[in-house]
């Protein structure tokens, strides 16, 4: 940077970066500002680039910490950014582009900075920096909170009153970027922060009543999804003239430009991962759920999680009877929209489960769509791909089918819309299938791979209980999906059988011995005869409620009746097996009187017949079904640094240094 500089390596020997991080105070009137950003420089938009810019200023952002207290040179470059931004909403509108590059520029040295101050000095220490002046070496002054808070407030203010221009993407970008830097003290803390003066000056004070219209803008950011401006379109370039007035202006306040650097930026050729991306719809979505998990303040909760949790739909005219303070209304259509073609980010999913699970006018809203499919299908397609998935994504995506298999009119629905040529489902060719048969499908999967892979309880009962919550509403099951149902049960059933020889084995050879392994089996078992037993409650909730739906799963379940001759006489499942008994030994009667040598066509016939036949009364009433998703105790313990997760990995113009990182003690992906 300036003119010497020509390379990302040499920016630690930059004249003005030098200055800037030296012994020198400079005072916020003076021309070096001009002449320091007056640079072309792209914001890195992927975590190499970010590591490579890290790793090259480094040295100058501990130089600048070691020597602000002295300088106080932070807090002038802050203002400086501070005034800068008072016109930028007119700058936006008058196409004043000199004022956003500026403006823009100082941002992004204030990231630069902060991000590496935060990593290496308290929230305390970096209260300090900001109070640093020139006046006397190491004075501050008494308004160094106001200070601070005004920093936080000119952010939120610049991200919803500024226009998304191409000329003010940038800046919008490094905006949101900065307030993620600031909320970063979680990273480097393996306890959860529950307080925090930058958390204090988010949620209270002159930043509260902006709570709703940020939340609002940062969800109309993702909704938007506006690609990143083509290279060059936010900066200036020399016109083929010579040079226009604003290339003259830029030039002419310093005695040298930065030069050009090419970083993911100016005359880079972005790949085509970058072209197809939205780093501002992404980093402002990973933004507003790390705000909302903030946790509550002792004397007043999460405003942006109250906004999260009460928004409502533009269409919606109706007054809550309870309005929350922060509550808004945006449109519902283009946010479905945005969450049914975003679901292969983890971040989009988790925003998904936060909406449906805290905010019931989504909920509901999302359960009247006409085209529920559209949501169904991304989730589904995140459980089929379960090996290439981190296991929260699954877990997510897990939660968002139990969720709404909790709605007995989506369970019926599913089985009503018809799909045709599932491309990604490659076990079998389903050239037509209901969507609550593919759903099955795709539970039932991940059953099936979770008991060979993860063995995950959590996993299991999850999965368990969305099949459980659906099946008094099976209707029309596809052959393939009872065929799989019943193949399921017969693999729990082999590993019963394995599993109880084991423990018999055990018990016998362990008489007479003190360190007898048996207790694991019988753990083992009592683990394997919960799941046999929660199948066996599906089967029956299908049968007692929807038989005559589904010749299907009575032909499948025909087909192997030996399987559950074993569990007949077994004490934790004699009341269950009853219904199937009798359903079995009814049909198994038809099918002789009917003939032998019986065609797939004449079997599914008499079934049929046979469920119009067979009296209501003689089926076992059992309680309904009925599994909700209920949060753990602390959800913070989980969520936070599955959030913060999300933001470190996410590869959008941040880095930090895994030596640095301290909150992950999860599997963060």
């Amino acid at each position: 940077m300036g003119a010497n500089s020509s390379t990302i390596s040499e920016l630690s020997e930059n004249d003005y970066l030098k200055k800037l991080s030296g012994n020198e105070a400079i005072s916020e009137n003076e021309p070096f500002w001009n002449q320091l950003l007056s640079f072309t420089f792209s914001t890195p938009t992927n975590s190499t680039d970010s590591k490579l810019l890290e790793e090259a200023t480094i040295s100058i952002c501990k130089s600048l910490i070691e020597n602000n207290p002295r300088t106080g040179n932070l807090s002038a470059l802050i203002r400086v950014f501070l005034s800068r931004t008072k016109e930028l909403k007119i700058s936006a509108e008058c196409q004043n582009q000199l004022f956003i590059w500026q403006a823009h520029n100082a941002l992004f040295i204030i990231c630069c900075l902060l991000k590496v101050f935060i990593a290496h000095v308290s929230e305390e220490e970096l209260l300090l920096h900001f109070s640093y002046q020139k006046k006397d070496p190491g004075s501050y002054e008494s308004d160094i909170e106001d200070f601070l808070e005004e920093l936080l407030f000119c952010l939120i203010h610049l991200i919803v009153e500024v226009p998304l221009l191409d000329i003010t993407y940038s800046i919008l970008l490094e905006a949101v970027t900065a307030l993620l830097i600031f909320l970063s003290y979680q990273l480097f803390r393996k306890e959860i922060i529950h307080e925090s003066r930058i958390h204090k000056y988010l949620m209270q004070g002159r930043c509260l009543p902006y709570t709703s219209r940020l939340v609002k803008t940062l969800l109309y950011n993702f909704i938007r999804q506006e690609k990143s401006p083509p290279p060059g379109s936010h900066v200036f370039q020399e016109q083929a003239d010579g040079g226009g007035l604003l290339y003259g202006l830029a030039s002419g306040v310093a005695s040298g430009l930065w030069t050009v650097l090419t970083l993911g930026g100016v005359g880079s050729k972005p790949s085509p991962v970058q072209e197809q991306s939205s780093p501002l719809a992404n980093q402002s979505l990973l933004l507003l759920l790390v705000l909302a998990n903030l946790t509550d303040a002792p004397d007043c909760p999460n405003p942006f999680r109250q906004a999260v949790m009460s928004f409502r739909n533009t269409q919606d005219s109706s007054v809550p009877p309870s309005p929350s303070p922060h509550s808004f209304q945006i449109n519902f259509n283009s946010l479905y929209t945005a969450l049914c073609e975003q679901q292969r980010s983890d971040q989009a999913t988790l925003l998904l489960y936060t909406l449906l699970h805290q905010n019931l006018n989504v909920r509901t809203y999302v359960l009247a769509r006409t085209d529920i499919e559209s949501l169904v299908l991304p989730i589904l397609e995140i459980l089929y791909h379960v090996e290439e998935r981190n296991s929260h994504h699954v877990y997510m995506s897990l939660i968002i089918l139990l969720i709404l298999t909790e709605d007995d009119g989506f369970n019926r629905s599913i089985h009503e819309v018809i799909l045709k040529n599932i491309t990604w489902y490659s076990e079998r060719v389903l050239t037509e299938i209901s969507l609550g048969s593919l759903l099955i499908l795709v539970v039932i999967r991940t059953i099936q791979y979770n008991m060979t892979r993860t063995r995950d309880k959590y996993l299991h009962t999850n999965c368990l209980a969305a099949l459980a919550n659906m099946s008094a509403q099976f209707r029309s099951l596809h052959q393939y999906a009872a065929q799989r149902i019943i193949s399921l049960f017969s693999l729990l059933s082999k590993k019963h059988n394995k599993v109880l020889e084991q423990a018999t084995q055990s018990l016998r050879g362990s008489l007479g011995s003190d360190d007898s392994p048996f207790p694991d089996y019988a753990q083992d078992l009592n683990v394997i005869e919960e799941v046999i037993r929660m199948m066996l409650e599906i089967i029956n909730s299908c049968l007692s409620n929807s038989l005559h739906h589904n010749p299907n799963l009575v032909y499948a379940l025909l087909y192997k009746r030996e399987l559950f001759e074993q569990f007949r006489s077994h004490p934790s499942f004699q009341d269950i097996m009853q219904n199937i008994d009798m359903v079995i030994g009814f049909f198994s009667s038809r099918l002789e009187q009917a003939g032998s040598d019986l065609s797939v066509e004449r079997v599914l016939e008499v079934i049929k017949q046979g469920a119009v036949a067979l009296p209501k009364d003689r089926l076992r009433k059992f309680p309904e079904l009925k599994f909700k998703y209920v949060e753990e105790e602390q959800p913070e313990e989980f969520f936070i640094p599955y959030v913060w997760s999300l933001v470190y990995n996410s590869g959008v113009g941040l880095y930090w240094s895994p030596q640095d990182v301290q909150l992950f003690t999860m599997d963060s992906g």
